[in-house]
């Protein structure tokens, strides 16, 4: 077991509200255990978002494309003190400013490892300069690429295997906010934040089957 997989996240109830802890691995046994996770774009000034491939010994849907970074805080973190972690040991990356542009409540289930995603999934933005510098983990990355957002949402349709199923949903929520260049859903400038336990903005949505 990977170091992290022992680490805790929070169980929470399908309006965010915080239930009890449980390690990542526990949350991610089959059937899943709701908890909050959250989901990083980076944006550069043309409008395209970061991809990354996500590596081959990742635990769950290795090896296909996802957002910028993915991850849990731990209980009673902040979403950004969270992020930034992450977005330090997986791309390397310096500190950003976030904005989150909305909830996506999922479940999906890898058909490879047998674990499960079932996840109260806050989707956070990042704007970067063009030239931002990044040092992928190959442990955790095994490729980068940039793609506009409305081009990406086809290219999931077309071959959503290549995806993780999450994706779709995460990349819907930035432009449902006013798009790349837009404002966030709650109307607020780059950099306000958003509480947690705000109720998802959609019907929770399944992927994978249950």
């Amino acid at each position: 077991m990977k170091s992290r997989e022992g680490h805790l996240v929070e169980l929470v109830d399908d309006t965010g509200h915080v239930l009890g802890e449980a390690t990542v691995a526990a949350a991610h046994q089959a059937p899943g255990r709701l908890h909050r996770a959250f989901s990083v774009l980076l944006v550069d000034p043309q409008g395209r978002v970061l991809l990354q491939r996500r590596a081959a010994v990742k635990t769950r849907f290795p090896q296909r494309w996802a957002n910028s970074c993915c991850g849990h805080p731990g209980p009673r973190q902040s979403l950004a003190e969270a992020a930034n972690r992450r977005l330090r040991e997986e791309l390397g990356a310096e500190p950003v400013s976030l904005t989150e542009v909305g909830v996506y409540l999922y479940y999906a289930e890898d058909p490879v490892t047998g674990r499960v995603e079932f996840e109260y999934d806050h989707v956070l933005r990042a704007d970067v300069p063009a030239d931002v510098t990044l040092l992928p983990d190959p442990d955790e990355v095994s490729e980068l690429r940039w793609v506009d957002p409305v081009r990406l949402m086809t290219e999931i349709e077309a071959d959503p295997r290549a995806y993780a199923p999450w994706l779709g949903g995460v990349v819907s929520r930035l432009l449902r906010s006013g798009g790349p260049a837009g404002t966030t859903s709650s109307g607020g400038p780059a950099g306000t934040t958003i509480p947690s336990g705000v109720p998802a903005d959609d019907a929770p949505e399944r992927s994978g089957g249950r």
